[in-house]
């Protein structure tokens, strides 16, 4: 089987790296897996654009390899659970497998592969809802301290528009004139009319 390893620390420090990999390489050995690529980011797991883990990605699309190794979860990712479920899911849409190598259930070849892949989308989906809540509970208090949400209103009078129609301007002309977008004009024209 052909194999890509990913490996990833925070910090420019080479040496622990290297301690992931080291296990990594030996692990490929022992199972008889051939390494085609080593991917390895020395900075934050907290976005994916990451120069090699974006080159993961891109040769996994070719189908460079069978299976990505990495040493933990937290080392592929640290996005959140949706982001992270996302990469994985995006790994086996290109016919990619994975496995984690200190999480031995983390393994899409594994026979609980379904089990943890369901456990992660349950996570997501709480992810999701919390969000949701917490960006609903803002809101609330937000408008409660009187906030005006949304887009501020356009300061233009619809008398404004109409002066300027019977002037014979076009619409964009109009909305030139009044510092607004053509389209306004026309949905406040369309409203007058």
């Amino acid at each position: 089987m052909r194999i890509g390893i990913y490996g990833r620390v925070s910090t420019r420090d080479k040496q622990e790296v290297e301690n992931q990999l080291v296990q990594l390489r030996e692990f490929a050995a022992k199972q008889g897996w051939t390494i085609c690529h080593e991917y390895i980011d020395r900075e934050t797991g907290a976005t994916s654009d990451r120069e090699q883990f974006q080159a993961m990605f891109a040769d996994a699309g070719r189908r460079k390899f069978d299976l990505l190794l990495f040493w933990s979860l937290d080392r592929l990712s640290r996005e959140g659970v949706l982001e992270t479920l996302q990469h994985l899911n995006r790994l086996t849409a290109c016919g990619v497998g994975y496995k984690s190598y200190t999480e031995q259930y983390l393994d899409s070849c594994g026979i609980f592969k379904d089990a943890v892949i369901g456990i992660l989308a349950v996570i997501a989906k709480q992810e999701r809802v919390r969000l949701s809540e917490r960006t609903r509970a803002g809101i609330a208090i937000a408008r409660s301290k009187g906030r005006l949400l949304g887009r501020p209103r356009l300061k233009v009078r619809l008398s404004e528009i109409a002066s300027l129609k019977a002037r014979g301007l076009s619409q964009r002309a109009i909305g030139r004139e009044l510092g607004i977008s053509e389209g306004s004009v026309r949905r406040l024209a369309s409203a007058t009319a």
